[in-house]
Formats: C-alpha cells, structure tokens, sequence
C-alpha cells in the first residue's frame, strides 16, 4: 500500500504548469494526454486497493467484535466460577481469556490501522480524480489553442504569400506585357512575310498567264496557231501529258 499511495501522492503533487510547457514545446497535446491515461491507469489502481483495503477493515472489524464478544463472555464465567469455587476452571478460563484479548487487541490494532489506510486512499482517490477533471480542462483549452495557432499560422502564410504577389510591382508587369508584345510582333512579322511571299507567287502566275495570252494572241493574228485551240485548252493537254 505505501508504494501505491507514494505513486498517488506523485501524481497529485505533479508540476502542471512544467507539463503543459513540455506539450507546447512539442507543439501538440501528445504529452497531456499521455499524462491523463496515465493518471487514469492509476486511479482504476488506487479504486481497486482502496475497494480491497475496505474489505479487510470490515473483516478485521468482524474479527475484533468476536474476540471482544468471547472475552467477554469468558470473564463472566471467571466471576461465575469464582464464586461457584472451581478455582481450577476458573484460572483455565483465564488463561484462555488472556489469549483471548491479546487476539482482541491484535485485530483492534490492524482494524485502526487499515482503516486509516482506507480513508487516505479514498482521500487520494478524490484528489486524484478532482485534478483528473482540471487536466481533462486544460487540455481541451490546449487543444482549442492549438487550433487557434494553426488558423493563425495559415492566416499569416496567406498574408506573406498576398504580400509577395504585391511585390510584383508596375515595372515587372510592364517588362512582362513587353515580352509578350514581342511576341506578338514577331507572329505578325512572320505572316506579314508568308503573305508577301503569296502575293509574290501569285503575281508571278497571273504574270506568267497574261504573258502567254498576249503572245497567243499575236501567233492567231500571224496564223502561226491552231485557231480552234485554247491557252487553257493547251495547258490542261500539257498537264495531262505531265501526268
């Protein structure tokens, strides 16, 4: 029993205020926790030896009771024989008495003493669970705290991360939208170019075709052609002779 109640009174003179630094520290409630299951390992503990301890001291009370109601009796029988003259009887029965309150002592003795023992640990018990109930406050505050660190630390990351898109001053937007300027002025140099290229090849078939009207027409004025011939007749019989 002394290392139980020991281990108790460790408990219940537990530094708090050292614990909860030790959980922040860690950043979590982890070592709170830990301490409550702890805690409550103990108590179921202290709950059994203290139901245990109540049972001997109702036996050790039993047990006083018979022996004081024995001695009793037999110190009526002394008297009794006493006077009735059997000095032999008599001094027996004393002996047996003296057995018989020294045994009565004993158990008197133990009883008192357990039952002291019984009531300090219902007094731990009581204690141990009054500073189970004002951990089991402080760590739902630690917890609602711990939260309330988290949200602010995400608050302020959001707010250096706006801070940082701030930063991105007039001059970094300007040398972007110029970047991408250049782009665009580079996709309309090269189709500016493409369509020249078009319009020169264009040119040159359409020149190419009014030449070779012109010079049909002057071999039909010097009868040099076929006059139920065509320019585009002959081309479409030049490509088919091509392909």
């Amino acid at each position: 029993m002394a290392s139980l109640l020991e281990k108790t009174q460790t408990l219940i003179q537990a530094n708090l205020h050292d614990m909860v630094d030790k959980a922040l520290e860690a950043n979590s409630v982890a070592v709170m926790k830990q301490y409550i299951r702890d805690a409550e390992d103990n108590l179921d503990d202290l709950e059994d030896a203290t139901a245990t301890v109540g049972g001997e001291v109702k036996t050790l009370e039993r047990k006083y009771n018979e022996y004081k109601k024995k001695g009793d009796k037999l110190d009526r029988n002394i008297d009794m024989l006493l006077m009735q003259g059997k000095t032999d009887l008599a001094g027996a029965a004393q002996n047996e008495l003296n057995s018989t309150r020294r045994m009565q002592e004993q158990y008197h003795e133990q009883w008192v003493r357990q039952e002291r023992e019984y009531e300090s640990l219902k007094n731990a018990r009581l204690k141990l669970e009054a500073k189970l109930v004002t951990i089991r406050q402080e760590q739902k505050e630690m917890e609602a705290l711990l939260q309330l660190a988290k949200s602010k630390e995400i608050t302020v990351k959001t707010m250096k991360s706006m801070d940082d898109l701030m930063g991105v001053g007039d001059g970094d937007i300007a040398r972007l939208g110029e970047s991408i300027q250049r782009r665009l002025d580079k996709a309309s140099a090269s189709s500016e170019l493409y369509a020249d290229s078009l319009d020169s090849q264009m040119d040159d078939v359409l020149g190419k075709t009014e030449i070779d009207l012109q010079l049909e027409e002057r071999k039909r004025r010097l009868g040099l052609s076929d006059p139920t011939s065509s320019p585009i007749d002959e081309e479409e019989e030049e490509k088919a002779s091509n392909s």
